[in-house]
């Protein structure tokens, strides 16, 4: 009768792997794209109003949107950037924007702001392009300046309220806990008088 307790923390030890393995292997080989966090404010609205005007879907920053707070420059630019870059396909130069984007590892979605990670879930079918470049020149007449008068930044009470509440920052979160705790009820089940 002992083999069998043995055979239910095996069980438990391999199921537990397997989850903390598909939790990981979710997050990796997504991208982003988002605003660098040394760019201008002036760069930011030139590029976000070029992203916003060319195919970025822009109607979650809009002042009813999922995606509107926080209200800043910075935030509403990874927003519009990541739309842009995902419905291109993430064409190589499609996250440039005069150089005020950069690729991110980590998802940057935040409480019910999700970032498209592909082509599927940015919500348009806009196909990849040869286009090299995707520097605006001129800034186009429509602008999401936030309402706090474009200082950007952080503004006390409309940042998230974590510093990482990441998708993938939670994944892995959970995958690190998980271990740990399977190992600790396998422990705990194996040396559990009889």
């Amino acid at each position: 009768m002992a083999a069998q307790p043995q055979n239910q923390v095996v069980l438990l030890l391999v199921m537990s792997t397997i989850i903390s393995m598909v939790v990981v292997v979710v997050v990796e080989g997504a991208s982003w794209c988002v605003a660098r966090s040394d760019a201008t404010n002036q760069a930011l609205q030139t590029a976000l109003d070029y992203a916003c005007g060319s195919g970025a879907d822009c109607t979650p920053l809009q002042s009813n949107g999922l995606c509107f707070l926080p209200n800043t420059i910075q935030a509403h630019a990874s927003y519009a950037f990541n739309s842009y870059f995902q419905r291109k396909a993430m064409a190589p130069g499609s996250c440039d924007f005069s150089a005020t984007a950069t690729i991110a590892q980590t998802d940057p979605s935040y409480g019910s702001c999700v970032y498209p990670s592909s082509v599927s879930t940015a919500g348009g079918t806009i196909t990849p392009t040869t286009q090299t470049s995707n520097n605006p020149t001129t800034p186009k007449t429509t602008t999401t300046t936030p309402a706090n008068g474009g200082s950007g930044g952080l503004t006390p009470g409309l940042t998230p309220p974590f510093p990482d509440n990441s998708k993938a920052s939670s994944e892995y979160m959970i995958s690190s806990i998980l271990v740990p705790l399977s190992i600790l009820l396998v422990l705990t089940l194996i040396f559990q008088p009889m």
